[in-house]
């Protein structure tokens, strides 16, 4: 058996069939964010906007506190992200912002009211999830968006780019399972948003066959035959009955589920997923968040007024510019410092090394000069010898005396190890040397001293003294005599103690 390949090879990006499909890489790709202190139901809602942009949007994104917006638009042309998703929440209410990525333009919605997904479903009597949905991008809907000003075509293009856009000759129907609704009140001016999934269910059919057909486990506790249950239809519930026949078509291709296969009649139906938001166009703005106000629903401004924000803008522009200019100038002012350093300190390298090789030429030329004014010396000394005396000098008569001693690598001369006395030696070398100082004086002074005065029996004493002394090493004299003495004291002492303990 052959080698098995690797988890990294398996995944190589670079390998051709790792590589996204055209289609894919133009699809527009989108970030939903929140920021700010936002409450735990903004960021469900996050959450639950994330799964409508499904499957073009990062659905495990994790953003961070000291993230910016910066961070967010930089790493966008990478990943092929188009648009921005932005939630946040005041005191005064919830917000969120559709930005085109990365110049703009920016739309605010102001949120009036919103339920969450799982809110939707739970009121639902009958609920219909399918995780397969998810795996395709929803339909966009969008109804009377026709309105006057441009704002309201600059809305309508921004939802519809939201979505990948639909080739009617060359889409499959069994791809499109899901659909986003954005209904537009020109009265109120709000934006109701709705999210739904679309299921196909056969018609013209028996109801006992169509739940058949449908792989639904009919109920035939009031049936005594299979027959009974495809004949009678009463015996079914009123939600069961046909739908509306507006909502009935002939599809023009099969789809997944079942009993919807080509020329077929089949309805439409429904179901909703959630969220639902209510949501209102505030403000339009030219650049990413920041750019010059193109609408305002709520504050208008004179001409005069927008003259002089235009103004300050271009100050600012103009502002931001220099600094830019100045920035990017000091940057290469330091990276032409930083060479010029870089190279004085290669000459100053190379000069350091040129110098050293010249004094180590110089050092060996006066080596060599030297032994040869030895080498000259000692032939002098023998030819004169030759010359006095008539004869060969002896072999190491002229020659240097040679050290006996080791030499180190170097040729030089090594020199002998101190040796180390131990402490308590030390200690009585020093006490020595210090005695035989003062005997040194007292000697001294007896030589004035009369040899008359001296007592004879002197000598006799000492030698009595010394009989009993016996030298120890290290300089102690042990006393033979006093051995008993001491002895004898501890004894006594003893005993004295004895005495004193008995009285």
């Amino acid at each position: 058996m052959g080698k098995r390949k690797g988890k990294c090879v398996k995944k190589n990006s670079a390998s051709k069939e790792a590589l996204e499909p055209e289609n894919l890489v133009k699809a527009p790709h989108s970030f939903v964010i929140h920021r700010g202190q936002c409450s735990k139901d903004l960021v469900d809602l996050t959450r639950d906007f994330r799964k409508i942009m499904e499957p073009f949007t990062a659905s495990q994104l994790k953003e961070r506190k000291k993230n910016t917006i910066k961070d967010f638009v930089s790493i966008s042309g990478y990943l092929h992200v188009s648009h921005m998703v932005l939630f946040t929440e005041t005191e005064l209410g919830s917000y969120m912002r559709l930005a085109r990525l990365p110049r703009g333009p920016t739309l605010t919605f102001k949120i009036h009211n919103y339920s969450l997904a799982r809110d939707v479903i739970s009121s639902l009597k009958k609920q219909y999830v399918m995780m397969r949905a998810f795996q395709n991008a929803p339909l966009i809907v969008l109804n009377t968006f026709s309105g006057e000003g441009m704002h309201m075509k600059l809305m309508a293009t921004m939802f519809q780019n939201m979505f990948p856009t639909i080739n009617i000759t060359t889409v499959k129907l069994k791809n499109i399972r899901r659909c986003v609704l954005m209904n537009y009140n020109p009265s109120t001016k709000l934006i109701d948003m709705r999210h739904y999934v679309i299921r196909a269910t056969p018609v013209g059919l028996n109801k006992g066959t169509k739940k058949v057909v449908q792989g639904k486990i009919p109920n035939l506790n009031r049936c005594k035959d299979m027959s009974e249950f495809f004949d009678k239809a009463g015996l079914l519930s009123e939600s069961e009955f046909e739908d509306d026949p507006n909502s009935q078509i002939v599809l023009p291709q099969s789809l997944a589920s079942r009993g919807a296969a080509v020329d077929s009649k089949s309805a439409i139906r429904l179901f909703e997923l959630g969220p639902r938001i209510t949501f209102q166009l505030i403000k339009v703005e030219d650049g990413l968040m920041d750019g010059e106000v193109l609408y305002h629903e709520l504050v208008e401004k004179t001409e005069e007024e927008k003259a002089l924000i235009k103004k300050r803008r271009e100050a600012k522009r103009r502002l931001k510019e220099k600094r830019k200019s100045k920035q990017e100038e000091n940057i290469k002012k330091k990276q032409k410092e930083k060479e010029e350093l870089k190279q004085k300190s290669l000459e100053g390298i190379k000069k350091k090394k040129e110098s050293t090789e010249s004094q180590r030429l110089m050092e060996l030329a006066a080596a060599e000069s030297q032994n040869n004014d030895q080498d000259m010396e000692e032939d002098d000394d023998a030819d004169y010898y030759r010359q006095e005396v008539g004869a060969e000098p002896e072999k190491d008569l002229f020659t240097p005396n040679t050290s006996k001693k080791r030499k180190a690598d170097d040729n030089s001369v090594r020199g002998f190890k101190k040796m180390r006395l131990d402490k308590k030696l030390k200690r009585k070398y020093q006490k020595n040397q210090d005695g035989g100082q003062q005997t040194k004086k007292q000697g001294n002074d007896k030589k004035f001293q009369n040899k008359d005065f001296k007592n004879k029996n002197s000598g006799d004493r000492d030698k009595f003294r010394n009989k009993g002394q016996k030298k120890v090493f290290g300089g102690k004299v042990q006393n033979k005599f006093n051995k008993g003495s001491k002895g004898r004291e501890g004894k006594g002492r003893k005993n004295s103690g004895k005495g004193k303990g008995r009285k």
